[in-house]
């Protein structure tokens, strides 16, 4: 009840107290609404009922996919109510691809690349030696190339046809990078980063000093960046020459991403980093806890990044803080941005949608394999 005393003419002489008591409850309700829509804050949030590792892909029709350790593919509407899952035999720790016709692709712990219809139908599957963690990655004609852990790099057609295979000598479990003249470029544990040609020749090979967990990142001019476990950051020219290298001090498995000025970003341990074109760091933003994966890079320069702690964070190109939103459980991979921009991030049991801040970054590579649908292509 109002106080007996109370009147909307003490407020506003000649305004009845109902009107301007309902005149106050609608600018509350509009000022919630606006709280509600600021980048960064939730849409939705579905339980997974299992772990996961590697990051979401979404679609150009807005569908999301998730890989689970229990085997699932799950596919969510961007109303975030389930599509349909595909069950395979063990854990998915590889990044789903989708192709322009909308197969989706990726490995499996069963030794097994799957290629999957938009329905959630199998359309075939492909045999390995061992795991496949690495995420597939397509050439311009649908060939879809991949790495597993018995050191073998693959190339099978769209039908699922091996079509060559390459002995790297090492381990691969990162996905590749696809440059505009269909140059293949990949890291093993062994410290190798190797190019090869369409047709699976090596092209070139640079050995690192360290284990190489990272999908490189390209940019237009076909440079190629890539991280150590050794703590090194390293960008190496479209012939495999050395253009620069930084230690960053600590272990390093985030991959690169690129933004239009050619700035490098990346995670170190506990920090987001900025570099130059020249391999110069030029800032570093603390987030609290391990980063484990790539940043994402939005059209308005806004730099997201996960980190294990379950917090999404926002920061200017600068390096300074402008959001973060505290989801729960561990954030172990990549945000992943929707046409319009809205922002899905995986923590260890649930998918979050996100209100947004922009869509994706023009840039050649803003984010893990290229773009929101895994490819690892650029923008060529």
């Amino acid at each position: 009840m109002m106080p007996r005393h109370w009147s909307g003419r003490n407020r506003c002489p000649g305004v009845p107290g109902w009107i301007w008591l309902l005149g106050v409850c609608v600018l509350s309700l509009t000022a919630q609404a606006q709280t509600q829509r600021r980048p960064g804050t939730n849409l939705w949030s579905v339980p997974l009922g299992s772990g996961n590792q590697a990051p979401p892909a979404v679609a150009t029709d807005g569908t999301v996919y998730v890989g689970l350790f229990d085997g699932r593919l799950m596919a969510f509407g961007p109303d975030g109510r389930r599509r349909w899952q595909f069950a395979t035999g063990m854990e998915i720790q590889s990044a789903p691809t989708v192709a322009p016709d909308g197969t989706i692709y990726f490995g499996c712990r069963d030794r097994r690349l799957y290629a999957v219809s938009a329905q959630g139908r199998l359309k075939w599957y492909a045999r390995t030696g061992q795991w496949v963690d690495a995420s597939p990655a397509l050439l311009s004609d649908g060939t879809v190339c991949f790495g597993s852990w018995d050191g073998q790099f693959r190339a099978v057609s769209p039908e699922g046809q091996v079509r060559w295979v390459f002995q790297a000598g090492g381990i691969i479990s990162a996905g590749a990078a696809v440059g505009s003249d269909d140059t293949i470029y990949f890291g093993t544990h062994g410290g190798r980063l190797i190019a090869l040609r369409p047709d699976g020749t090596e092209k070139w090979s640079y050995q690192a000093d360290g284990a190489i967990l990272s999908t490189p990142a390209l940019d237009p001019q076909g440079n190629v960046y890539f991280t150590t476990v050794r703590g090194r950051l390293l960008s190496l020219d479209r012939d495999g020459r050395l253009r620069w290298e930084t230690h960053t001090g600590s272990i390093t498995a985030s991959s690169p991403v690129l933004d239009l000025d050619g700035q490098v970003y990346v995670g170190v341990n506990r920090e987001l980093r900025a570099y130059d074109p020249q391999g110069r760091m030029l800032w570093r933003y603390a987030t609290g806890d391990d980063i484990e994966s790539a940043p994402t890079l939005c059209a308005n320069g806004t730099v997201l990044v996960g980190s294990r702690d379950g917090s999404i964070h926002a920061v200017s190109p600068e390096g300074r803080y402008l959001w973060h939103n505290w989801l729960g459980g561990f954030i172990l991979s990549n945000p992943a941005l929707a046409r319009d921009g809205t922002i899905y991030v995986l923590t260890y049991y649930a998918l979050h949608a996100l209100h947004p801040e922009a869509p994706l970054a023009p840039s050649n590579w803003p984010t893990l394999q290229g773009n929101s649908q895994r490819t690892g292509r650029g923008r060529y």
